[in-house]
């Protein structure tokens, strides 16, 4: 991919206008991996497809996990019970929870044995709090980030709360500086330095859900660790979307919904990650406390109907209840197409089309710098370099005319989302968007502001 970004280099180093459609399609004619739009559903607006940045809130069908759904409930109706066993597809229901360890593991960087599709993103993150928040009377903090999604403040909160402690005195928020939008790492590693022997959890969201800011895991992680923390991330917008090596950084546990970026559908199965470090020797000692259930037995006892709870192997031991099939195999068509692109090609294309938007806005006449934005201007408040970032880009608003202009883009055909009090968010997704999407989608805010 290096040819987009001397593409995008030369461009904005001329005096060439960035804004014309050429620059787009020659960007376009470029991209290696183009192709792969044509493996998803795009909804239509007046006979043309959608201009679709919202793949950070619910990504676009694959064209083959209807194909793949419609082969399971053909089982259903033909095979009912037997589809357990005797899978004319090669898929038995009982350990269809395999077929997609290995793409979550590469894209999660992890071991497959550290992996696991089950449950729902807030389900799974309450039933490995259990496990790995264990306050003490001196070692009972958690650090995370202000304005964390709801979600996770909620069930940060109730676990203070459902061990006696009082969530005002346990949760340490930190926060961006005053007249900033994101959280410096510097300040989040003094936060955990200061609270030191205290911290018993430290936990971010990898990607922050409204500022799009990708923090650094890799610091945060060894330093939270270096003062004795347990260390947790919240991936819902980073799986699929940024390169992760959760083994190699020493990542306790891990949580991530996939109908984002990983396209599983709306609502589909989610996943964890735990360090086979937290697995093996504690596993055996049975030292962790785990809400267990008959999927988390070892397999190749399960089915005894024993009394007595055996774990399998690795992060399999936390599942709960039997895989939900129909969204696993929704999950498992996508996942196709993750391994056929590669996560480092799709980072790259990702850090092109984020780019070329990012180079876009900042041309229109109606960027700002200044925190204080107008009724016909928006800023970034996502960061500007890559490392820093994802896919998405927030453009923040002036509040009485955010939700407006939000639905202005719609009227025109460009769905991004809303993030209240002042957000728009506009998210190139590799597998599908091309750089004409970004083009457009610029193109219409700029119109949509003239007129407005």
């Amino acid at each position: 991919m290096t040819e987009l970004r001397e593409y995008l280099d030369k461009i904005d180093n001329s005096d060439t206008d960035v804004s014309v459609a050429e620059h787009a399609t020659n960007l376009d004619s470029l991209d290696r991996l183009s192709q792969f739009r044509q493996e998803f559903h795009f909804p239509q607006k007046q006979g043309s497809d959608i201009t679709y940045l919202c793949g950070n809130s619910l990504g676009l069908m694959p064209k083959r996990t209807q194909t793949l759904i419609e082969e399971e409930l053909d089982v259903w109706k033909t095979r009912a019970v037997e589809g357990h066993f005797d899978h004319p597809y090669g898929r038995p229901w009982k350990s269809c929870d395999e077929l997609v360890k290995a793409s979550l593991a590469t894209i999660v960087g992890a071991k497959t044995d550290e992996v696991v599709a089950m449950g729902q993103l807030t389900s799974n993150l309450h039933k490995l709090l259990v496990s790995f928040y264990r306050p003490t009377q001196q070692r009972y903090k958690i650090i995370f980030e202000d304005n964390a999604f709801p979600s996770d403040n909620y069930a940060l909160q109730s676990h203070a709360r459902l061990h006696g402690l009082d969530p005002q005195l346990t949760l340490v928020r930190v926060k961006p500086r005053q007249g900033e939008s994101t959280i410096r790492t510097q300040d989040i590693l003094d936060t955990i330095s200061e609270h030191g022997d205290s911290v018993a959890l430290v936990m971010f969201s990898g990607v922050q859900f409204y500022t799009g800011q990708l923090f650094d895991m890799a610091s945060i992680t060894s330093h939270a660790k270096s003062i004795g923390a347990i260390v947790g991330w919240d991936l819902a917008h980073a799986v699929g979307n940024v390169p992760l090596k959760l083994h190699e950084w020493g990542v306790d546990f891990a949580v991530w919904c996939s109908y984002k970026y990983l396209n599983s559908s709306p609502g589909g199965i989610a996943g964890i990650f735990i360090h086979e470090s937290q697995t093996n020797e504690r596993q055996q000692q049975m030292e962790h406390k785990r809400l267990e259930g008959w999927w988390g037995h070892d397999p190749e006892t399960r089915f005894e109907m024993g009394p007595h709870f055996s774990p399998s192997f690795g992060a399999s031991a936390w599942m709960v209840s039997n895989t939900p099939v129909l969204t696993l195999i929704a999950l498992y068509a996508s996942l196709q197409l993750f391994d056929e692109a590669g996560m480092d090609n799709l980072r790259a294309k990702s850090v092109a089309l984020t780019g070329y938007m990012e180079l876009l806005l900042r041309k229109s006449k109606h960027f700002t710098t200044s925190d204080n934005v107008d009724h016909k201007q928006f800023t970034i408040i996502t960061p500007s370099n890559e490392h820093e970032r994802g896919a998405q880009l927030s453009l923040k608003f002036n509040k009485d005319y955010m939700l407006f202009y939000n639905e202005q883009l719609q009227v025109h055909g460009v769905v991004g989302d809303d993030r209240k009090p002042k957000v728009i968010r506009l998210a190139p997704a590799p597998l599908y968007n091309t750089f004409s999407d970004v083009h457009r989608a610029v193109t219409v805010l700029n119109k949509v502001l003239d007129e407005y």
